[in-house]
C-alpha cells in the first residue's frame, strides 16, 4: 500500500528538472522534489510520496484530505487509545 499525503508550496528553488520546493504539511515543512510536476507554483498544493511531489491538486480537495486525515487521528486515539505527538 502507498500513501500520499497532500502539501502546500512555500518557496521553490533550482531549474527544471531538478525544482525543489519547501512543503507545509500542516505546520512540519520539508524539502521535496517538484521534478514531476513542473507546472506546480508557489502556493499550489501537491500530493507528495515519498520526497516527489507526484500532482498538483485543488485547494479544497487538498483541505478535505486533510480533514479525513485528522478525523482518522482522532478516531484511533478514541477506538484504540494511540496518542498523538502534538
Amino acid at each position: 500500500m502507498c500513501l500520499a499525503v497532500p502539501g502546500r508550496i512555500l518557496s521553490v528553488t533550482g531549474e527544471t528538472p531538478t525544482r525543489v520546493g519547501r512543503v507545509d504539511f500542516g505546520g512540519l515543512v520539508k524539502e521535496i522534489s517538484l521534478d514531476f510536476v513542473p507546472e506546480a507554483q508557489i502556493g499550489n498544493y501537491v500530493l507528495v510520496h515519498v520526497g516527489f511531489a507526484i500532482s498538483v491538486l485543488e485547494e479544497n480537495e487538498a483541505l478535505q484530505t486533510f480533514d479525513l486525515l485528522r478525523e482518522m487521528g482522532d478516531l484511533l486515539e478514541s477506538e484504540v487509545g494511540v496518542r498523538r505527538r502534538e
